[in-house]
């Protein structure tokens, strides 16, 4: 435990190195609720539809919102093994006296605390600002899906990020998974509204996975049995990813 919590400060560290970098991290999912949410909501005058229930654009966006900050902050740390690996640290780190495990559950710990604070400005302020309705009975799933959605990704791409070398290919990859991933997903507009291949993308995406449990935590939105099954599929996911990373990290320098 001595080792996970050192690894968590150092997180600390880095982050609190920036203030500006911390307060995009904190407000920016509010701020595209606000800016997309407010725009489409007029676009989307009559509302969405979900499993037959109709809604607001804002009080539908908002999942998606939180889905997608959990995915920046995946992409931003796992994006700082390159960094680690430039200046060296990251070698030097997997000689401590701690296991590989140890080592990616500290740095996710932090960082999935900091999608609880980030998830808590923007459900706030979102019910304050912009009126939504939401399932406060539920709050307690939303902190467990960001928690364990942000883990899923971050092992995912922690298992890309140590095996690709040069820093120009993994930025493009991020780019590449990040628009089939976003666009292919139920975080922008209703997967029943899409055309039926895009539909079969749709759910298969552990995005959309992440995306409809929190829609279901925040505003009750979906069938539970649908929902369950979607929570089950995204818990395989992070299961499968951890396994990788820890499988990746062991060997390096062959990776």
């Amino acid at each position: 435990m001595k080792m996970i919590l050192a690894v968590m400060y150092r997180e600390y560290r880095i982050r609190t190195t920036s203030l500006t970098w911390l307060f995009y991290d904190m407000f920016m999912p509010l701020t595209y609720l606000l800016i997309f949410g407010i725009g489409f909501e007029s676009a989307f005058a009559g509302g969405v539809a979900v499993a037959g229930d109709r809604m607001g654009y804002n009080a539908f966006f908002l999942a998606g919102v939180l889905s997608m900050a959990s995915f920046g902050i995946a992409i931003n740390t796992a994006y700082g093994f390159f960094v680690d690996r430039d200046n060296g640290i990251f070698y030097e780190f997997l000689t401590y006296p701690m296991t590989r495990s140890e080592f990616l559950v500290g740095k996710i710990l932090f960082n999935s605390l900091l999608a609880l604070v980030q998830a808590a400005i923007t459900i706030t302020l979102g019910a304050v600002l912009l009126g939504l309705a939401l399932r406060w009975d539920l709050i307690g799933l939303v902190a467990f899906g960001q928690v364990l959605g942000t883990a899923g990704w971050f092992f995912f791409l922690t298992t890309f990020a140590i095996r690709i070398r040069r820093n120009d290919m993994f930025n493009t990859f991020l780019n590449v998974a990040y628009f089939v991933l976003m666009f292919g997903s139920s975080m922008f507009y209703p997967v029943e509204s899409l055309p039926r291949w895009l539909q079969a993308v749709s759910f298969v995406n552990p995005l959309t996975w992440h995306t409809d449990v929190l829609r279901y935590a925040t505003i009750g939105a979906g069938a539970a049995e649908v929902v369950a099954l979607e929570g089950a599929a995204f818990l395989c996911f992070l299961a499968v990813s951890f396994a990788l990373a820890v499988q990746t990290i062991r060997n390096p320098l062959r990776a």
